[in-house]
């Protein structure tokens, strides 16, 4: 019996053994695995993720989410869709810029799935300021090192159509096409936006240089029937492009439509999404000095 209970015990030694030899051999060969390889081949997992930009542009150090595609890369990389949210998406909670538009319905439409989405929070108490949109874009195209510069395209709605309006009025070469949704130019023709209502706004818009966005592929869209930011907002911004001699701004009124439903309509139309990744800009176009 005592020989029987010697055997066991040495058996299961053995296998104790075997067992942390072969735990401390995986530890091992973890462990040696070098640091860059592994940020290198977790760095564009396909997925969502949240990160903040690297230095303040323009006060702002923005959090964003980065939403990425599966499958093969094109040839020439990755189109790239920035996304501005609304007034009530400040502050802290990244996930609120999934409230609406790009990153809520990526899963509804190929071409949004097929995109990186870059979609900043703007801080509270502030707007959304141009030299720090650009900079954000800018971190995460020279990040990557997979992004298509010929696909930047941009939309937002409300405070976001009021960013990108601001933002082509500075750079009308930088993106391929542009999608801003009832927003409008200078912030401060509303009075809801004035303090002390609202504080931390800047008007960063620029009339005479949004004449210089004339080539620019531009679908706006606005509902007739918004209390929140009036259709005129957009009639004047429209008109100064047309005036300027633009053939490629496409101006959409949803009849009787209020703020919100002028997005829900524009982003839930696939011809939407159609139009803007079917846009490419030309070789010559300079992506990163400003206008004036």
């Amino acid at each position: 019996m005592s020989h029987t209970i010697q055997s066991i015990l040495h058996s299961a030694t053995v296998l104790l053994v075997g067992v942390a030899f072969l735990w401390g051999a995986g530890r091992h060969a973890q462990g040696a695995r070098p640091v860059d390889e592994a940020s290198r081949a977790d760095a564009h997992v396909a997925g969502e993720s949240s990160a903040q930009m690297k230095r303040t542009v323009a006060g702002h150090k923005l959090r964003y989410l980065l939403q990425t595609p599966t499958g093969e890369k094109p040839k020439d990389g990755w189109p790239l869709l920035l996304f501005l949210h609304g007034y009530g998406e400040c502050g802290e909670d990244i996930e609120n810029v999934k409230k609406h538009g790009p990153p809520k319905l990526i899963g509804n439409f190929d071409s949004l799935a097929g995109c990186v989405i870059v979609s900043p929070q703007c801080p509270r108490d502030s707007w959304w300021r141009v030299d720090a949109l650009k900079a954000l874009v800018e971190e995460v195209v020279e990040d990557r090192g997979d992004i298509d510069r010929r696909r930047l395209y941009v939309t937002g709605l409300s405070m976001g159509g009021y960013g990108i309006w601001s933002f082509i009025s500075h750079y009308p070469d930088y993106f391929a096409a542009a999608i801003p949704i009832c927003g409008g130019g200078d912030p401060f023709h509303l009075p809801a936006n004035r303090p002390p209502v609202k504080t931390g706004i800047e008007n960063e818009f620029d009339p005479a240089g949004l004449k210089r966005a004339k080539d620019l592929p531009v679908w706006t869209f606005h509902g007739t029937k918004d209390d929140s930011v009036p259709i005129v907002e957009t009639e004047m911004l429209v008109k100064i492009l047309q005036d300027a001699g633009s053939k490629q701004v496409k101006f959409t009124a949803y009849d009787g439509a209020g703020h919100v439903q002028a997005w829900e309509k524009a982003y839930e139309n696939p011809e939407v999404w159609k139009w803007l990744f079917s846009q490419r800009s030309a070789p010559s176009r300079r992506k990163h000095s400003p206008n004036h």
